[in-house]
Formats: C-alpha cells, structure tokens, sequence
C-alpha cells in the first residue's frame, strides 16, 4: 500500500464561534483513505501549506511505518518545535492510523495498546456561551447538567490579564460560587484561566475558589514558566492542569519533572498525534500525574481522544466542546452519544468516524477575529 494523496479542508465553525476546522485526508492506491484533524485557530491557512509541504515526502511512502515517518517529519524540519509543524504533523499522523486500523479491521485502540474501558467520560465546554453574570452562567450549568453532564468547563475571569482588578477576582469567584451552588456537589467543575494571571494572583484566587472544590484549576498562569506553574500547585489546594500550548513528549518533561501539574492536558491535534500522546501519558504516569486530553476543535479530534482514552491507564477525564454541536454533527457521518457523563469507545475499524465531503463544502473558510478566542464573555458584570 502506498500514499497517493494529501487533501485539506477548512471548515467554518458556526457564527457562535470562532475557528475554522482543519481537516486532512491521506489517501492510497489500495482506495483506503484516514481523516485526521489539523485545527488551529487563527493560523489555518499555514498550516494547510505545512501539510503540503509534508505532502512532498509522504506520497508514494507505506502508510504503516507510522513511526518512521513521524520522526522524518519532525526531525528532518531541522526546526523542530512550535505550534505550526507540529500542529500539521498531528494532522497526518491521526490519518495514518486511520488507515492502519482500516486495513487491519479494527479500531485504533487496538493498535496502542487495546480497550481498557467501555466508556469515557467527558465534561462539558462551551455551553456557556453569551453568559456575562455569575448568575447566568449558573443558569446555564444547570441546563447542561440536566442534558446530561456531570463535569463543566468554563473561564470565570473575562478578559483580565497577569494583574487582575479587585472587581474582575471577586466576580470570578462569585462565579463560581453561584454554579456551585447550581449544580449541587456531585457536578465537577473544571475552572479554566486561560494562563492570564501572575503566579500570586494565581495563587490567592485559587485559594479562595477552594471551598467550591474545583476539579482543577487549569492553566492559571502563562504555560512558557515551569517554575511559575510548579509554584501555583505547590501552593494552592486545587489540582493544576496544564499542557493543551505544550508540544511532544520534550515540552512535557520539565512540566512531569518539576511536580507542576496534577493533570496534563495536551491536544493531539498540536502535541503531536495519537503516538506521542501514548508516550507523553506513559511519561505522566510514572509521575502519578493524570491524562485529559485537550479538546475544544472538531468531530475528528474528538474520535481520537477517544482511542486513546481507551487504552490509557492514567487517563482522567475527556473535555467535548458542545459550543459548535450542531455544525458537528452536520458534517460527521454517524455521531457521539452521551449517556450519564459518559460518551462510548468508537467500535468501527480505524478511527470510526467519516466526514461527509460535500457538507464540509458548505462551509468555506472565513476569518475570524482571535480576540473571541480568549475573551468570549467579555469581563464578568454584577448581577
């Protein structure tokens, strides 16, 4: 079998939202083809000349030296790293076992290591989109709880920076304390920061959130100083999680090292692929430390998680963007089902999803502005 074809597609999420979704799909002479997700907001258009450019060495390469051709991509780069090349490299080597597992007959999972768990359980992000007071935001929580979440995610802290105001920290904290309240204490709640604050704003904020038992603190501080992410989680009684900016198995090891997280959270659409994110959670696991792989893109992205969660001892927990749900489940062939907090292992051979090609069509790429990423609620206002 033999590579014949590198394809992207950009995909417009809904107007409620902010990115463009990446796709690839490698094709072979033997009519198998894999999809893998290459999304990265804001930088779309490079990454789809990243994947070309990946193109020229893979056509007419063995789809199944998987291995092989990760470490050409990575290492034949000469420059190795950053969000870019990693983020296309991701991309092709998701499609590649998907291939691989089709060929084969089975699913991924089989592939890395076999089925550990039926079922993955998955939090909620995006569900509270247009929310701008502690109070609609608890409002929020409580109908996605009653859709059948038991774990949310979401930014309390609008648009502030390193150095927070009075009023921005003690509305984040209200916000908190009001979906607390919403939901009962049986719902998890995941509290994102989005690496805005210094570590002592950090550290007196979580400190106060404590009382609600967060399931994490994610992110607190700018994700660039270990030692400053390492300084938060030693000082404060929430766990920390941290890695979706993080890239491959070497951005991770000072982060496992310097006890910095409880709970890493790299993507596979920019870590590195469904590989590397085995040999990152292998790394994690020796430091007790749990796997949520990051997830706030596309259908693709989300089957992938899946596979790995599967076959994952250390993993935690799997975060589903249900922000852009619709246009999700417009453009996937077949479709996630939630059930208790739980969504199902794909049981298809490969990836177990397909992308319908002439929906994705329907969507081209538009721009979009990346403030919207990082501020979606704009600053927190009193009820």
């Amino acid at each position: 079998m033999k590579i014949t074809d590198l394809k992207t597609f950009v995909v417009e999420s809904s107007s409620r939202n902010y990115r463009n979704y990446v796709f690839v799909k490698v094709s072979t002479d033997q009519h198998i083809y894999g999809w893998g997700e290459a999304t990265i907001e804001g930088k779309e258009r490079t990454v789809v000349q990243a994947i070309a450019d990946l193109a020229d060495y893979l056509v007419g390469k063995d789809p199944f030296r998987i291995e092989e051709h990760w470490y050409r991509m990575y290492r034949h780069a000469f420059w190795t790293g950053g969000a870019l090349l990693n983020t296309a490299i991701s991309g092709v080597e998701q499609a590649l076992w998907d291939i691989k597992g089709k060929a084969l007959g089975v699913p991924v999972y089989e592939l890395i290591g076999g089925q550990m768990r039926e079922r993955i359980r998955v939090y909620a992000n995006g569900w509270f989109l247009g929310c701008r007071t502690p109070k609609e935001f608890a409002r929020a929580a409580e109908r996605t709880v009653k859709e059948g979440f038991d774990a949310l995610k979401w930014d309390p802290f609008g648009s502030s920076g390193l150095f927070i105001s009075p009023e921005q920290a003690r509305l984040a904290v209200k916000c908190v304390e009001e979906v607390r309240s919403a939901v009962g204490p049986d719902v998890e709640l995941l509290v994102e920061v989005h690496g805005r604050l210094s570590p002592a704003n950090a550290i007196r904020i979580g400190n106060e959130m404590a009382e609600y038992r967060p399931y994490c603190f994610e992110e607190p501080v700018p994700p660039e100083n270990v030692d400053a992410m390492a300084l938060v989680a030693r000082s404060i009684p929430i766990p920390v999680a941290t890695g979706e900016r993080l890239y491959t198995k070497w951005g991770f090891k000072d982060v496992l090292e310097k006890q910095a997280a409880a709970i890493i959270q790299p993507d596979p659409c920019h870590a590195g692929g469904i590989l590397e994110l085995k040999k990152i959670a292998a790394m994690a696991e020796v430091h007790y430390v749990g796997l949520a792989p990051h997830n706030s893109t596309g259908p693709v992205c989300t089957a992938v998680c899946l596979h790995i969660d599967a076959s994952t001892p250390n993993f935690a927990i799997q975060e589903l963007h249900v922000g852009d749900w619709e246009r999700i489940q417009s453009i996937q062939k077949g479709e996630f089902i939630l059930k208790d907090g739980c969504v199902d292992v794909p049981k298809l051979p490969g990836l177990g999803i397909d992308l319908d090609e002439k929906e994705l069509a329907k969507y081209p790429f538009q721009p979009h502005d990346m403030a919207g990423m990082f501020d979606p609620a704009g600053d927190l206002q009193p009820d």
